[in-house]
């Protein structure tokens, strides 16, 4: 979603000869291939096939295998976006080989090194030649780091380029349908991050939670593979079983899963770009972390943190269903044309 609309920007100018490259990190069919169909992306020109395991793993195969396609590509510069392993991979391979990097997404911070997202955040922006940052937050970040302003550019959020790209043909998904379900009248989850769901006494106080509001909403949740193993792993499956009001499914696409976020009561999630959308369609949103590194959709969006308290989220999502929904107003360039502004700092650097 974030390298989609760059990606078209680039290959509407003819001097640029975007090469796509896809790590595998992430390769479920629903996590992945969906997702390029839906926003038309071609078939990645290169596919890595890295797949998963642990961090130094995952890490270190992208780093072999992305390698080989720098030396066989010699490209004028490496874009990388967001903040996972093939983020800090190909930004390592490329700086080595003295190949300008371009960070899309820079200057996120939560300033939790338990993070892993953060160590890769931190380490990439420290390398990379251009830093592309999606709000004025993230600029001061890179400031206090010592980082020059000629390596910083604000640009805005390129995912919300998607979101609003794609918005009208999600509005013609019939998911809401599919799942029997009403505008304004179910609260949507999403849940991932290894704080939450590989620590059985985190997942248990969230999973209480989710039982108390769903005794006055329903609650719907497409499952991230991790989290549905780690529910097999501590046989918790039983407790969302006894919930009447609740309903797990599989992953969703792109625009099935636009449509129920814009239409859902709230929405509970631990994801980074989950507080960046519901910001963008003023929809409240529950964040199920301790700290964000977007804390731009708290000071100007729908955002609130609720970490992982039992009282504290049920708490907050009892006071949104009673009609206490804190309004936010749309960041600066968060419009839907930073891909534009990608490619103007793309073309006076290079």
């Amino acid at each position: 979603m974030k390298v989609a609309p760059v990606y078209f920007a680039l290959k509407s100018e003819q001097k640029f000869e975007p090469i796509l490259i896809h790590t595998g990190q992430h390769y479920d069919n629903n996590l992945s291939e969906i997702f390029f169909n839906e926003l038309g992306l071609p078939k990645p020109d290169i596919y890595l096939g890295v797949g998963s395991g642990t961090h130094g793993e995952q890490t270190s195969r992208i780093m072999i295998e992305f390698e080989k396609v720098l030396f066989k590509a010699k490209p004028d510069l490496v874009m990388v976006a967001g903040d996972v392993n093939s983020t800090i991979a190909c930004a390592l391979d490329s700086a080595k080989l003295h190949i300008p990097v371009a960070h899309l997404e820079a200057g996120l911070r939560s300033y939790d090194r338990q993070m892993p997202e953060e160590i890769n955040r931190v380490l990439t922006d420290s390398i990379s030649d251009i830093l592309l940052t999606p709000s004025l937050d993230a600029n001061e970040n890179l400031k206090k780091e010592g980082v020059s302003d000629k390596k910083i550019f604000f640009v805005g959020n390129a995912m919300i380029d998607s979101l609003r790209k794609y918005e009208s043909l999600a509005e013609k998904s019939d998911v809401l349908e599919r799942l029997n379900l009403s505008q304004n009248d179910y609260g949507l989850i999403t849940l991932h991050r290894p704080s939450n769901v590989d620590n059985k006494q985190n997942f248990e106080k969230i999973i209480t939670a989710f039982e108390e509001i769903t005794k006055r909403i329903q609650l719907i949740f497409p499952i991230h593979p991790r989290s549905r193993k780690q529910i097999e792993r501590f046989s918790l499956m039983v407790r969302f079983d006894n919930m009447k009001n609740f309903k797990l499914i599989n992953p969703v696409g792109y625009l099935d899963f636009l449509k129920l976020e814009k239409y859902a009561k709230l929405v509970l999630t631990d994801s980074g770009g989950i507080q960046e959308e519901t910001t963008v369609f003023g929809v409240p949103c529950l964040t199920i972390r301790e700290n964000t590194e977007r804390p731009i959709t708290i000071s100007q969006g729908t955002n609130q943190l609720v970490g992982t308290d039992t009282q504290k989220i049920i708490k907050t999502a009892n006071s949104i269903l009673d009609g206490n929904c804190k309004k936010g107003t749309i960041p600066k360039f968060w419009d839907g044309k930073t891909a534009n502004r990608v490619m103007e700092v793309l073309k006076n650097f290079l």
